[in-house]
């Protein structure tokens, strides 16, 4: 098979473009690979990965591997890494590696949005970064290295106190970005726009377009059809 490379259990699959694992890849290494380098494919999907069961060690790096990625149950696996893919729901792959990678501790993510560092957008600092590792160490209580960097005792131990308080929540759409009413109208709202912000805790303050000069402050608050 043109461009496979393997060297005792090491098998290597690098820079093909193939958009799945070949069938006779599985079919002819699965039963006896331990490291499978897939690198620099254009792999959606790992179908087929699952005749791998003895892997140790996975190489998925520069792929198009997204939030719908599968792995199979492997047990033995201690080292994946899934840098520069197009992952950006961060709980959903941690829940799923920690239901299918049970040995699991070495994990890098780097070149994700899910990962969220100055590779991914020039507006994420080193707080944003420290707050990604705090939340995957609670979900990954025993990994040892993440994105090539040693997890520390104080990561650790900041993880099991506030792990669960740093999740880090995927933006939603703006209502500008919903889809138009059938009258092509934007969904009616009595907010101002910028009170809608997420982000923003200012009170809105605005002049009223209506006054009440009623005589009784109390006992007549209603306004008549014709003064709509």
């Amino acid at each position: 098979m043109a461009g496979i490379v393997v060297s005792g259990t090491q098998v290597s699959y690098i820079g093909q473009d193939c958009r799945e694992i070949p069938e006779q890849l599985s079919r002819d290494y699965g039963h006896f690979a331990k490291r499978l380098d897939l690198s620099f494919n254009l792999l959606r999907s790992l179908e087929g990965l699952s005749a791998f069961r003895s892997l140790e060690e996975l190489i998925l790096d520069n792929n198009l591997l997204g939030d719908d990625l599968v792995l199979p149950r492997l047990p033995h696996l201690h080292t994946l890494t899934l840098n520069k893919n197009q992952i950006t729901d961060l709980e959903h792959l941690l829940d799923h590696l920690a239901k299918v990678t049970p040995a699991l501790e070495y994990l890098s993510l780097l070149g994700n949005v899910a990962c969220p560092n100055e590779l991914v957008s020039l507006e994420k600092d080193e707080e944003d970064y420290k707050r990604y590792r705090c939340f995957v160490l609670h979900k990954l209580p025993n990994l040892k290295f993440l994105d090539a960097q040693k997890v520390t005792r104080q990561e650790r131990e900041e993880a099991l106190v506030r792990g669960a308080f740093m999740k880090v929540v995927k933006p939603k759409a703006s209502s500008e970005d919903d889809a138009a009413s059938p009258e092509g109208h934007l969904p009616y709202t009595p907010l101002p726009s910028a009170s809608r912000e997420l982000t923003s805790h200012r009170g809105i303050l605005a002049k009223g377009r209506y006054f009440y000069y009623g005589r009784n402050s109390e006992g007549n608050r209603f306004i008549r059809d014709d003064q709509l």
